[in-house]
């Protein structure tokens, strides 16, 4: 049997993939063929961190596109918090996670996005509008590059396979990160989640991820694609419930599409 950090080091490369090893159009060319993807976007419900990778892809020419997704959720009041707390003098309370990350990019690096969706509550309604958004302005898509919160990339992967499964989608979350035997971290990231935060967020995206009756596949609510679980994640979960006591996250109705 795995530690406990061996299995949360499990979940979080299960959760949060990266099908390429670095932002550069070298490795854009070997994922889909060509030297830029059409889009790049970012989801605001990542860590502050998101925003860096996000303004790296940029300035590496990666994509065609850029955009912004992200209203208000269940993250938001962390990251109007974070943000902040670097620039005082940049106004954050009430405001959606598109506009703040885009602020922030613009503070630190002197970039903006193309477009801004500041609409969305959920990682449904992040894709639903996102695609809503791209028809809009006639922008065509045959490859995108997903940036979410390492906690919530595979979920957001499979709301675009159910919505759009035409389209080439390359992962790289917003971080990735592992944790020691003394449960720390083993690295620095900016706007990183506190321990338990990080640990409840992947145990509540794993049920999801099931397809059974109670998950967001198509067996369940539909919500998602098919996603397939294997059984060296399946075991990391069920030794964590058990040594967490069935930690997780409820989805809040409030932020529901």
């Amino acid at each position: 049997m795995n530690s406990v950090f061996e299995d949360i080091n499990i979940l979080g490369r299960f959760c949060g993939p990266r099908d390429i090893k670095e932002l550069t159009q070298a490795e854009i060319k070997n994922a889909a063929g060509k030297s830029q993807a059409d889009v790049m976007v970012l989801f605001g419900g990542s860590i502050i961190a998101g925003g860096d990778v996000f303004a790296e892809a940029m300035q590496n020419q990666i994509a065609k596109t850029y955009i912004i997704v992200g209203g208000a959720g269940h993250t938001t009041q962390t990251l109007r918090n974070t943000v902040h707390a670097l620039y005082a003098d940049m106004e954050t309370e009430n405001e959606s996670e598109a506009v703040i990350f885009n602020r922030y990019i613009k503070k630190k690096y002197g970039l903006s996005a193309d477009y801004l969706e500041t609409e969305s509550t959920n990682c449904g309604n992040n894709i639903t509008f996102l695609l809503k958004l791209l028809n809009e302005k006639n922008i065509k898509c045959g490859s995108i590059i997903l940036c979410q919160d390492a906690t919530m990339q595979k979920r957001m992967e499979a709301v675009l396979r159910k919505y759009a499964p035409e389209m080439k989608i390359i992962n790289y979350a917003a971080y990735q990160i592992n944790v020691n035997s003394n449960l720390k971290y083993t690295e620095t990231i900016s706007g990183m989640w506190d321990f338990d935060r990080y640990l409840t967020l992947l145990m509540g995206e794993i049920p999801r991820l099931t397809d059974d009756e109670n998950g967001y596949g198509p067996k369940g609510k539909n919500f998602i694609a098919h996603v397939e679980i294997p059984e060296e994640v399946r075991t990391a979960y069920e030794h964590l419930k058990n040594a967490y006591n069935g930690l997780g996250r409820d989805a809040n109705p409030l932020y529901a599409g």
